[in-house]
């Protein structure tokens, strides 16, 4: 495959734009490749700026769950673009989203569109925390939440080890109050309560974690952050950004039958199109200005184009109550035949229309055993796919995606391909 075009924007862009991208995984460098820029999609297939066709598994990251270029959505996007593009003014659609989801999710009683994941769960975390009067949150190693200033933290060599800024300009006192556990552990998240009677607002957690790889929780571990965040007060927010109406179309609250205080949503909420929302029970969310002390605002929040795309992608996914089964179905196909070829080698986890290939013989369940994986193979294994047109996440701790737009012929295509690349390294 030729990459001669997407080389020279390369180099134009890291003149004007950090590292040339604009998020850093776009750039390539933990596979060792020029990274591609794309142009035009459709369907389960993306085409880069030198002609190039490949069969996406990464679907901007969650949100094309129906594939690229929706003709459905395309066109009521369209239509609503030609009525203007923002107004920083009250809408209808942003009430028809916000019953949409309500009904979808019926922990979301009363929730707050935003502009993206990240400020949802900002959003969120100071919800929660005028809501309870207590400053303390709890996360999970490997979980990401956004890039604001209180999330970016590391956790170091345990779980319960002081608090780092995992950024550069992210000042040691913002995250003071930010507390790590580990994803799958218990005790971890016991010993933090602990420690820290009656101080801690919330723990927050990818109920599937999506951003170490895809790691599953353990039976009984989402039951026992309900049962203990309502033992102390505290309240249980799932970042559902990746999971809301993708694992199901209740998410991964309906899918593992538990109840938290406030989600975060982004992604398919917005059909492409960026936006986030947060909501929970109605006594939480009354905190929120104007009816409350707790301060946010946007001005492009509930923009007539993405709650049209939104709306219109959430109505098609709830008139299509097969479409889930499909996607499972899929999805198992494609991590039965890398298990096969894999021989004991790697990892496979999935659930749902998300799957993770870990480079590692053992069972990855926490951000512990995730990091044992070999990422120079899993680099091979991405440029393999690459070559031969099949565009995979360019990191080994990201998650694949499958759309209800994959044919069965690109499954049984990425299925031998995918084989002869694992038989292709040096396990």
């Amino acid at each position: 495959m030729k990459d001669t075009r997407s080389k020279e924007l390369y180099e134009r862009a890291k003149v004007h734009i950090p590292g040339g991208v604009n998020s850093p995984v776009r750039a390539f460098r933990a596979v060792n490749r020029t990274p591609r820029f794309m142009e035009s999609a459709k369907g389960d297939r993306i085409i880069d700026a030198d002609g190039n066709e490949y069969i996406d598994y990464v679907c901007s990251w969650g949100p094309g769950i129906l594939g690229h270029a929706h003709p459905q959505v395309i066109k009521k996007v369209m239509d609503s673009c030609e009525n203007g593009l923002t107004f920083g003014a009250p809408i209808e659609k942003e009430v028809i989203l916000a019953e949409l989801i309500s009904e979808l999710i019926p922990s979301m009683e009363v929730s707050r569109l935003v502009s993206s994941g990240t400020e949802a769960v900002m959003s969120a975390i100071r919800a929660a925390r005028g809501f309870t009067g207590r400053d303390k949150i709890v996360k999970f190693r490997g979980c990401y939440h956004g890039h604001s200033d209180s999330l970016l933290v590391k956790a170091g060599s345990g779980a319960l080890t002081t608090s780092v800024p995992d950024s550069a300009g992210v000042p040691k006192d913002d995250t003071k109050n930010t507390l790590v556990a580990e994803y799958n552990d218990k005790d971890s998240v016991q010993k933090l309560f602990d420690e820290n009677k009656d101080q801690i607002a919330a723990v927050i957690v990818e109920p599937v974690a999506a951003n170490m790889g895809l790691v599953l929780p353990e039976e009984g571990f989402l039951e026992f952050l309900r049962e203990i965040t309502k033992d102390h007060g505290s309240l249980l927010i799932f970042d559902e950004v990746i999971t809301g109406f993708r694992l199901s179309l209740g998410g991964a609250q309906q899918y593992y039958n538990i109840k938290p205080d406030i989600t975060t949503l982004g992604k398919i909420v917005g059909g492409g199109m960026p936006i986030g929302a947060y909501g929970g029970r109605r006594e939480i969310m009354q905190m929120i200005s104007p009816d409350g002390p707790v301060y946010q605002a946007g001005t492009l929040s509930g923009n007539p184009v993405a709650t049209t795309a939104g709306i219109e992608t959430l109505n098609i996914l709830k008139n299509d109550p097969q479409i889930y089964e499909r996607l499972e179905q899929k999805t198992r196909k494609l991590a039965d035949a890398a298990r096969e070829a894999g021989k004991g080698h790697i990892c496979v986890n999935q659930i749902g229309s998300l799957m993770s290939v870990f480079f590692t013989d053992q069972k990855v369940r926490d951000f512990e055993s995730a990091v044992t994986s070999n990422t120079e193979q899993y680099a091979d294994y991405f440029g393999y796919l690459l070559d031969r047109g099949i565009y995979i996440a360019p990191s080994q701790f990201e998650t694949m995606f499958i759309s209800n737009a994959h044919t069965e012929e690109d499954i049984e295509k990425t299925c031998k391909l995918a084989g002869e690349a694992l038989c292709s390294l040096d396990f």
